[in-house]
């Protein structure tokens, strides 16, 4: 059975979040990235 992942990224726009969020995509994960103030920063 093949298991989709899920990542819930809080401030993945900037520094650690960011570097997290684009290493767990990278993998394959499918993320969901919470933002403050740049929707474009998200959008990537």
């Amino acid at each position: 059975m093949n298991e989709r992942k899920v990542a819930l990224i809080t401030g993945g726009t900037r520094g650690i979040g960011k570097a997290i969020a684009l290493r767990l995509a990278e993998q394959g994960c499918d993320l969901v990235i919470n933002y403050l103030r740049n929707r474009t920063r998200a959008a990537y």
